[in-house]
């Protein structure tokens, strides 16, 4: 190990992060500077990887968790040779620049998620542990190991007060994901001042009742981190916590140790007293040492070999198991044609099953087709309907089951699931009730942000909950899920709809879907075109037209469609078309043609969903026909609580007859 070479690469990172940020005039510089020997390190020996080839399914995966931290992962990223240049480099943080503020998936060769939000790397990081132990399972075979590699990932202080982090890492200890390596760099400094003010406990201690092994170190000595990272890897039944206690903004003389120095340039005065006291010249911007040069240079040849012997031994096994690489490339690619051609299950008008069931046996359909489906629910599975009893469950005995059981934690569970997507080979799902959707929202995002095709079911999606009362009657949250861009969100009315839904959720590929189910029975109801499916793909359809051109038209969503086929047939009005809005952010998208069509305009139009009517205004000419509900629910039987609102079905007709 050429540790000169490794100090000329850390140096190299501080002088890049220093000047990067200064020229930005925004940036993090504390991290990069506290961490640049473990980074230099990590790519230089510990990392298998192989820069030309940043998606070589059998690298090692790095997670920058504290991802304010960026400079850090862009320096290394140029300097170890990736498809990064120092131009990039000197356009941080401007835009459309290949260098964000905070790391982006599909925007920079080399980072393997987004991160940003504190601790959310973290549960990534438990998430592709868990989709390469799972691949591992499947593919390996006696001969070839061709899923055989380490997660790694950096947090910071930060990272480590978040609960998404707490509930990811309780998950990885329990499943024993002994290929998981975290570093903590544990610097004892927050934006506010130092950690004692809020931050006290014993972090290790922590870990190890999680069930994790806890190493620890100085963040500067490169030999002893070598030393720990192979003592880590020799523990294969528990991960790994290392502390490194380290010194934030390493290298700025008057700030380093301060609080100062985490989210602010350092100043021209203070960038060019740093460089003197590395002994670069104080007026070389974006300074790279010579022998971190030379050193990547040399290492070069060696992250080849690494790739060259997998591609080698990928290709024995190929030849060997022509069987498993059929597999293989299924997985590892979209099998559009497979989701068209989904046998799913039937329903006949007037069968009486909640979404949620439906679902339920959809999920069960689909699983036997399509092998890498894979997901659970946040301690809600027989609510959910989402377990998947015939394909095992996943646990640290068992690495092919199919069934996650993320407990009750979910926070972690979108976090892990968006890991889980980002590994690539498998599609993941996860399950939780509506209203606790509140409680995954940042990772849900991300997904968004991402465009991970991460399919959420989310099910007791209304005031019908009923007796569990207004703590569990999700009123808001439809609103503030379709709020997220890029998020799909699907309100089936009944159990055909519902299969479709989950057709056209493993058919989206650039973003995540939710699917939103009911707790009640709901019947099938006829519907008025047979080719409605076709239709539905652009988010509407028309489910009862009027004999005549329409004087009123209903748009409903989920259980609120057979709510408006009831009154419309009690009202007695002729002239009604009633819309199923399976998706808003679909129909939306469409031409004005296509929504014109289904909405024609002048007409007046009643909106019913029994959640908040924030979005929904532009749908109607009067506000008083959003029949919807923007207060909190009560704890009564569903359909009690409905009448006690005024939304049950003779409310609606009073609505529709004024």
């Amino acid at each position: 190990m050429d540790i000169k070479g490794l100090q000329a690469v850390a140096l190299s990172v501080r002088t890049l992060s220093m000047d990067a940020v200064q020229k930005a005039n925004s940036g993090h510089p504390g991290l990069p500077l506290g961490c640049a020997e473990l980074g230099a390190l990590l790519y230089g020996e510990i990392l298998t990887h192989y820069p030309k080839v940043p998606t070589w399914p059998n690298r090692d995966r790095f997670i920058l968790s504290a991802g304010h931290g960026s400079m850090f992962l862009y320096s290394l990223l140029h300097l170890s040779g990736y498809d990064l240049s120092l131009e990039d480099i000197r356009n941080f943080r401007q835009l459309h620049s290949r260098t964000p503020g905070h790391p982006e998936y599909g925007h920079t060769p080399g980072v393997e998620t987004t991160t940003g939000p504190l601790g959310q790397g973290v549960a990534n990081a438990v998430g592709m542990a868990i989709a390469e132990r799972m691949l591992a399972a499947k593919f390996n075979t006696d001969k070839h190991k061709i899923i055989d590699h380490y997660t790694y990932a950096l947090a910071g202080d930060g990272c480590m007060m978040e609960g998404i982090a707490s509930e990811a890492a309780s998950l990885a200890g329990h499943l024993g994901l002994g290929k998981l390596i975290v570093f903590y760099d544990s610097n004892r400094i927050s934006i506010e001042g130092p950690t004692d003010i809020t931050f006290t406990e014993d972090v290790g201690k922590r870990f190890e009742a999680y069930g994790w092994q806890v190493l620890k170190g100085d963040m500067y000595d490169i030999s002893a981190i070598a030393n720990i990272v192979s003592q880590a890897k020799k523990e294969t039944q528990k991960p790994t916590l290392i502390i490194l206690k380290s010194i934030i903004g390493k290298g700025a003389p008057n700030k380093q140790g301060s609080h100062e120095v985490h989210g602010a340039p350092l100043g021209v005065d203070e960038v060019k007293a740093a460089k003197r006291a590395m002994g670069v010249p104080e007026d070389a911007e974006f300074y790279i040492h010579p022998d971190a040069i030379a050193y990547f240079k040399e290492r070069a040849p060696h992250f080849e070999k690494a790739y060259q012997q997998w591609e080698q031994q990928f290709s024995e096994w190929s030849k060997a198991n022509p069987e498993l690489r059929k597999e293989w490339d299924r997985w590892m690619s979209q099998p559009t044609e497979l989701y068209q051609s989904l046998q799913l299950p039937s329903f006949k008008v007037g069968d009486s099953v909640a979404t949620r069931s439906a679902s339920g046996k959809c999920l069960q359909t689909i699983a036997k087709q399509v092998p890498n489906l894979v997901g659970g629910s946040a301690d809600l599975a027989p609510s959910n309907n989402t377990a998947m009893p015939e394909f095992g469950d996943f646990s640290a005995t068992n690495p092919k089951g199919r069934t996650l059981h993320f407990g009750v934690r979910e926070h972690a569970m979108g976090g892990i699931v968006n890991g889980m997507s980002l590994y690539g080979g498998l599609r993941p799902f996860c399950a939780t009730f509506l209203v606790f959707s509140d409680y995954m929202k940042p990772a849900i995002r991300l997904a968004a942000l991402m465009k991970r095709p991460v399919i959420y079911i989310f099910t007791h999606d209304s005031i019908f909950v009923g007796e569990d009362g207004p703590t569990h009657e999700p009123i808001e949250q439809l609103a503030a899920l379709r709020s997220i861009p890029n998020l799909h969100v699907f309100r089936p009315g009944d159990a055909e709809e519902t299969a479709w839904a989950w057709k056209a959720a493993l058919l989206r590929q650039d973003g995540p879907t939710a699917l939103v189910l009911s707790r009640q029975n709901l019947e099938v109801y006829p519907k008025a075109d047979p080719q409605w499916r076709e239709t539905a793909q652009r988010g509407a359809y028309i489910v009862k037209d009027s004999p005549a051109k329409p004087e009123l038209i209903v748009i409903a969503t989920g259980s609120e469609v057979s709510l408006a086929l009831k009154a419309v047939e009690q009202a007695g009005l002729p002239n009604v078309r009633i819309v199923s809005m399976l998706c808003r952010e679909q129909f939306l998208s469409q031409e004005p043609g296509f929504r014109d069509k289904i909405l024609p305009r002048g007409v007046r139009t009643i909106v019913a969903e029994l959640g908040s009517s924030l979005g929904w205004e532009g749908f109607v000419q009067d506000k008083r026909d959003l029949f919807c509900l923007d207060r909190f629910g009560l704890s009564a039987p569903g359909q009690k609580v409905a009448e006690a609102l005024g939304r049950g079905v003779q409310h609606l007709v009073q609505l529709l007859k004024g």
